[in-house]
């Protein structure tokens, strides 16, 4: 995060409720899609303005990903998620290998990224 987004600060560990963590599209990259009682962790940061408009050119905003809006107390959170929900494609090893060490980054429970190699549905 800190490579893209030079003004970002890590808040604290998040466990998105009700999304499952995929692969998918010909990048092979990282998704969340909606899915009962599934749990994506992830980390909450704060990010300026211009990091966000870094993010947004990073992940093909609004082409490949879409933002979605989370509630957390009275502040809104942001994330993105695929716009064209293609069948699961495993990602490569060095993308897995950055994805992988972001949840070391963020203290998250690997077996959420590693489960969602096994789950193609």
């Amino acid at each position: 995060m800190k490579r893209r987004c030079k003004d970002s600060f890590f808040l604290k560990k998040y466990n998105l409720k009700d999304f499952r963590l995929t692969f998918r599209s010909i990048y092979r990259a990282a998704d969340i899609e909606k899915k009962k009682n599934s749990i994506v962790p992830g980390g909450i940061f704060e990010i300026s303005k211009s990091d966000e408009k870094k993010l947004d050119l990073y992940e093909e905003f609004p082409i490949l990903y879409k933002k979605i809006y989370i509630k957390y107390y009275s502040k809104l959170m942001m994330t993105y998620t695929m716009v064209n929900k293609t069948e699961f494609r495993y990602p490569t090893q060095r993308y897995f290998n950055v994805v992988k060490q972001g949840y070391k980054d963020c203290g998250l429970d690997q077996k959420y990224l590693l489960n969602a190699l096994k789950e193609k549905f």
